[in-house]
């Protein structure tokens, strides 16, 4: 090893008696861009790559619309729907949306009580799917009325003992405090836009509510925030798993069917994570939207995966273990009858490939927790599917044993609807930004201000040199090569 001069430092740097100021802490920020253009700029550039997937979808969109018309026209004679079975995929896609909307109460509200960090980056496009989840979760519900005009009759003539009241109650709630979270945690990017998008301020003056960020309204929206995540967590639990459990149909009325609806959590993780990866794609957010989040959700997805799969087994084992006629009827369909090949797919897609996937530190990369993630998606949806039919096709009434064939309207209307979700989530994208700048920049600086209060607190020397980072060097700036 040789010692060399040099008039730049590089490489190690030896330790002296004396030092030398470089500038304050506070400049380290200087060196970070300002997120409000990486975050504005999707929503001010459209490429042809948006408008050939938004002309796709609104095309397939509205073939499910002529779909649902063709059906109000001609009943619902046209679906497969039949006696005993009068629930078949909308009530399947009432199920499914209803899970994924957990997104935000899950990702944005518990992560925000616990003041995870990572969490800024994925709170807003979590939300904002949990809001438009809401809405087309309802919406099935009114895609499987022959008469949707009476779907008020519920409000003014319902039997409040009815679960099904009970339901739509929750979802009520839920949709309304989901809403109010996602708008106040809106307003301080709405107010940015308004000033840097004069061509939208139209739109964005009054939303913004006379936001000037100040001290005040920040510790106001702060503490209405905390509020709404508190609320909305509650909200969210009741609202499809306990209708079940009240009914009695074979494999529903049980206690285990309410907290086996974790899975909701479960879908919501996976969904999520898809959306985070192709806006991450798309808008090249990959400064913002960076492999932890993916790492941090992945591991979240495994471990719900365990904790489904725990659920699964102890409601299925109990029935079999339990011994009754009409229970064992639908376990048995499920597991070796007519609906076995999508029970042992749901199993496969649920459990076997997320965990082979996101098991293994090798493929548990961006696009690695996406496939899972995607696979996870159809088997929740499986899952949902396996639950609806096979309980209300084996009946305990004396009635025949029930056979469902979803029709091509069905199909239909199930592909325009999923298509009118992601067509309303990128239109939305445009309107308000998909990763919030407010919070992103909060970060920034609240992470400069802990680590300068760790340096301040328990770095030695820090109070001889006035509180100010220094390069420590020789005297003859020396530096060591090998």
């Amino acid at each position: 090893m040789t010692e060399k001069r040099s008039s730049h430092q590089q490489g190690m740097v030896l330790s002296g008696p004396s030092v030398q100021a470089e500038h304050d802490y506070s400049s380290h920020a200087a060196r970070f861009e300002d997120p409000e253009s990486d975050l504005i700029r999707p929503m001010l550039t459209t490429g042809n790559g948006f408008y050939r997937t938004a002309a796709a979808l609104g095309a397939v969109a509205a073939w499910g619309l002529f779909a649902w018309l063709y059906q109000l026209w001609n009943g619902l004679g046209t679906t497969g729907l039949n006696r005993p079975v009068y629930w078949g995929l909308y009530v399947v896609n009432f199920v499914f949306f209803i899970g994924i909307s957990h997104a935000g109460t899950l990702i944005s509200a518990i992560l925000r009580l616990c003041q995870a960090e990572w969490r800024r980056a994925i709170t807003r496009s979590a939300e904002m799917m949990t809001v438009i989840a809401l809405f087309f979760g309802v919406g099935s519900v009114v895609l499987d009325l022959g008469r949707p005009d009476r779907v008020f009759l519920l409000f003014r003539d319902g039997n409040i003992q009815s679960p099904l009241l009970w339901d739509m109650i929750s979802i009520t709630a839920y949709l309304t405090i989901s809403s109010i979270y996602l708008y106040l945690a809106l307003i301080p990017d709405i107010a940015i836009l308004r000033d840097r998008v004069p061509g939208r301020r139209w739109l964005y003056r009054p939303l913004a509510l006379g936001w000037t960020g100040s001290e005040q309204q920040q510790r106001y929206l702060k503490v209405a925030i905390g509020v709404m995540s508190v609320l909305v967590i509650p909200a969210a639990l009741p609202i499809d798993s306990w209708v079940f459990a009240m009914i009695i149909q074979p494999m529903w009325h049980s206690i285990i069917l309410g907290p086996y609806f974790a899975g909701a959590i479960f879908s919501a993780i996976a969904a999520l994570l898809i959306v985070m990866g192709v806006i991450r794609r798309a808008y090249h957010l990959e400064n913002y939207l960076k492999p932890a989040h993916f790492t941090n959700l992945g591991l979240l997805l495994v471990a719900m995966s365990l904790i489904w799969f725990y659920f699964t087994f102890a409601a299925h084992l109990t029935v079999y273990y339990g011994g009754a006629t009409k229970e064992q009827t639908v376990f048995f369909s499920k597991l070796f009858g007519p609906y076995a090949p999508l029970f042992w797919a749901m199993m496969a897609t649920n459990v076997v490939i997320p965990l082979l996937i996101l098991s293994n530190r090798r493929t548990r990369t961006v696009t690695g927790t996406i496939v899972a993630s995607v696979a996870v998606t159809v088997g929740m949806w499986l899952e949902r599917l396996t639950i609806v039919v096979p309980s209300l096709a084996n009946p305990r009434l004396p009635y025949a044993t029930g056979v469902y064939h979803p029709s091509w309207v069905e199909w239909s209307v199930t592909a325009g609807f999923l298509a009118m979700f992601i067509l309303v989530y990128m239109l939305c994208s445009k309107l308000f930004p998909i990763v919030s700048i407010w919070e992103i920049r909060e970060g920034r600086e609240k992470g400069f201000a802990e680590a300068r209060e760790r340096i301040e607190s328990y770095l030695p020397g820090w109070a001889v040199l006035g509180a100010r980072p220094v390069r420590i060097r020789n005297d003859d700036d020396r530096v060591l090569q090998n």
